[in-house]
């Protein structure tokens, strides 16, 4: 049986992987993940594909209090930031042809990104005010979804990404794919064929393969775009459908609960 083999968060969309023991699960997806953004004054939104920098920065949810971030990034000095209270100003914001209203973080967080960046930007929060739909094709008119491209979760299985690697001139990580849950134990791409999974108390429905783009091809590390195109190129390949390619899961969460690694995965459907 397929278990549960690692767990990522990223709390600030595109910023680095967290990777996690434990995560609880919403509606939303995992526990913070993708509930911050980065966008340009018309707010527009800020991915990795045209700002691969935004991997090296850190965003390490905390505790204290009623929560914010700890945010790290290189040659700039540690900040935190609060989650914003009730009535903080607001701002549109578009992800992709989405339009919805989120919390600003405040001028300190737009200060800090702006000069990371090199370009002026804000920090913005997925509050209880902000919604969000599915994309009605695949979901419910109840389903609603953070800041993530478009679903609330992301699967992926080890061997996959190995069977990638048996194909690519020098291998990658499943980060470069930045999914919330990767399985181990399954055949190659044996995802593809599954629908509804139970992961310890957790129940989940997939609904569409990912299709993938150049934010792959970044380092997770160095923030760098692969000069060849790889991954890209090869899973280009061997994984093209219907015009893109193709490569994990995404997932509806139909059950919340709380996941740990190693929790088996039972097919449901």
């Amino acid at each position: 049986m397929p278990v549960l083999a690692q767990l990522f968060i990223h709390p600030v969309k595109s910023t680095r992987g967290l990777p996690l023991t434990s995560a609880r699960v919403e509606l939303l997806g995992l526990e913070h993940d993708r509930r911050w953004m980065l966008v340009r004054p018309d707010g527009s939104f800020i991915t990795g594909r045209e700002s691969p920098s935004l991997v090296r920065v850190s965003a390490v949810p905390t505790l204290e209090g009623e929560g914010g971030l700890h945010l790290s990034a290189p040659a700039l000095p540690k900040l935190r930031v609060r989650v914003p209270p009730a009535d903080a100003p607001r701002l549109e914001v578009t992800v992709w042809k989405d339009r919805c209203s989120a919390a600003r973080a405040g001028e300190a967080a737009d200060r800090w990104f702006s000069q990371y960046l090199g370009e002026p930007v804000a920090l913005v929060y997925v509050d209880a005010r902000m919604e969000r739909p599915v994309d009605p094709q695949y979901a419910g008119p109840e389903e609603r979804v953070g800041f993530a491209d478009a679903f609330p979760l992301l699967l992926l299985s080890r061997a996959s990404v190995e069977e990638l690697n048996r194909r690519l001139p020098r291998p990658i990580t499943v980060e470069h794919f930045r999914p919330n849950l990767v399985v181990e134990g399954c055949e190659p791409f044996a995802e593809d064929g599954w629908r509804r999974l139970r992961v310890g108390s957790v129940e989940l429905e997939i609904v569409k393969p990912c299709a993938r783009c150049v934010f792959t091809t970044v380092d997770p590390l160095t923030g760098v775009k692969a000069p060849d195109g790889e991954p890209l190129r090869t899973l280009t390949s061997f994984r093209r459908s219907q015009g893109k390619v193709m490569f994990g899961q995404n997932l509806l969460v139909r059950r919340p609960g709380t996941l740990q690694l190693g929790d088996p995965v039972e097919l449901l459907g």
